[in-house]
């Protein structure tokens, strides 16, 4: 029996030599292909995969990081400053290296005041406060997950004592927004209102936005040009209007059928913001229904007494003639005079009263002042009411299928019209008083025929 054995080195030489040059060629050729792609393959498992360390940083903070990662002996690859990459395996611990150093910076913000020197002016005091304040609301606004850079600049006046002198500030927001994208004007507001509210007696009126084209992003309802209607406002307005539409179609559409009907409302809404103050005074009441406010009471009893009177001379001073009556008077009646006649209401006559002698009597004051009936009111009418509403409704005809399953189609009743336009008013809530209007039209749809699509072969099909 035998054995099969390989041929020898020598032979398979001899077996290359019998070879054409072309079969030569393309033998050395085929064999430095595939050393080629062995070498290459383990080149390509030896080198690491790299990660992104960073992204859009600045020129500065860019070649701030290149630096320390040739300090540190880390490989790297900069794709200028749009990204810079790092092996993977050294990703997270090259960040936290590059933190402890303070790298990157990004802009400047209050970390410049931590190290302030000793013999530093006012002025250099205060252009370090602006530039922290400056860097600061750059950063909070790269936060934005559309940002992609931002720069503010702050124009604070120097304040001062005179009222007629004092300038409000202002600021400039430069946005720099990458891949197209583009800020709602939701967004633009909120940036607005951001830095407005971070900056002592900044108005709204007072910043200006721009993005890297120079576009103005300022939305107009922050600038006071209310020509239109903000975002907020069209979108309560959309909202009013389809949820009074998706109403009508709904409490419609099961007397009819699905897709038999169709609504458009248009709603008349009232934006303006007012208010209303109304102090009113009643009549003057009647003292016993008022309320007393102060009561003042000033009352002066003079009694009689041997005080003289009367024009001095003899016969002043001479005694008083006999009494032609008693003096002493029962109660009540009065007080008697010289002369023996009492005066009226327990005064002596003043005819009867003798000279020298003194009558008895008072005087009485009073002062009331009585509370006013004042009603002061303070209205403040609401945003957003409805002044009128317009509503337009279209219904299909009935369909009715025949025995041979024709379809005919008739038109609704004056009935079934009447009980659709009653349920469209109590759904929109109709106000007549309001000056509101529905109209209720029953027609003929005439919808589009269906495509008729062609079957594809079960061969054809994916």
């Amino acid at each position: 029996m035998a054995v099969a054995t390989q041929p020898s080195v020598v032979a398979q030489l001899q077996n290359f030599g019998q070879l054409t040059n072309s079969q030569k060629i393309g033998f050395i050729i085929a064999a430095a292909a595939i050393i080629a792609l062995f070498f290459g393959g383990y080149l390509w498992y030896q080198t690491p995969s790299y990660q992104i360390l960073y992204t859009n940083l600045s020129e500065k903070d860019g070649g701030a990081v290149i630096n320390a990662l040739q300090q540190m002996n880390v490989p790297f690859k900069a794709e200028g400053t749009s990204a810079i990459k790092v092996p993977m395996d050294k990703v997270y611990e090259v960040r936290l290296k590059l933190a402890a150093q303070g790298i990157p910076k990004g802009g400047a913000g209050f970390d410049l005041l931590d190290n302030q020197k000793l013999g530093v002016s006012q002025f250099v005091e205060q252009v370090n406060y602006q530039r922290a304040l400056e860097g600061e609301l750059a950063r909070t606004i790269e936060a934005i997950s559309v940002v992609q850079g931002a720069r503010v600049h702050l124009a604070i006046p120097r304040p001062s004592v005179f009222l007629r002198d004092q300038q409000k500030p202002s600021a400039s927001v430069f946005l720099n927004l990458g891949g197209g994208k583009r800020l709602d004007p939701s967004q633009v507001s909120g940036i607005v209102h951001l830095v407005s509210s971070s900056v002592a007696d900044l108005s709204p009126q007072n910043i200006t936005v721009v993005d890297q084209n120079g576009n103005l992003l300022i939305a107009p309802d922050v600038r006071g040009n209310k020509a239109g209607l903000d975002p907020t406002q069209l979108e309560y307005l959309n909202q009013l209007e389809h949820g009074f539409v998706k109403r009508i179609e709904s409490i419609v559409s099961p007397i009819v059928g699905e897709g038999n009907v169709r609504a458009q409302v248009t709603a008349d809404v009232d934006f303006s913001h007012s208010e209303q103050a109304a102090e009113t005074y009643k009549p003057n009441q009647t003292p016993d229904a008022a309320s007393i406010r102060s009561q003042q009471t000033n009352e002066t009893i003079t009694a009689g007494g041997a005080n003289a009177t009367g024009v001095p001379g003899a016969l002043s001073n001479q005694p008083p003639g006999a009494a032609s009556a008693p003096l002493t008077a029962p109660p009540g009646t009065g007080t008697i005079g010289a002369a023996g006649t009492i005066g009226a209401a327990g005064t002596p006559a003043a005819a009867a009263s003798p000279a020298g002698v003194a009558s008895a009597g008072g005087h009485h004051e009073a002062t009331v002042n009585y509370e006013l009936d004042k009603t002061i009111k303070h209205t403040k009418l609401p945003v957003g009411s409805v002044k009128r509403m317009s509503a337009a409704v279209v219904v299909n005809y009935k369909k009715k299928v025949a025995e041979d399953g024709k379809v005919t189609l008739t038109p609704l009743s004056a009935k079934e019209l009447a009980q659709i336009n009653d349920l469209v008013k109590d759904a929109i809530g109709f106000n007549q008083q309001r000056g509101d209007s529905l109209n209720v039209v029953n027609a003929a749809f005439n919808l589009p025929a269906p495509e008729k699509v062609e079957e594809i072969s079960f061969w054809e099909k994916p």
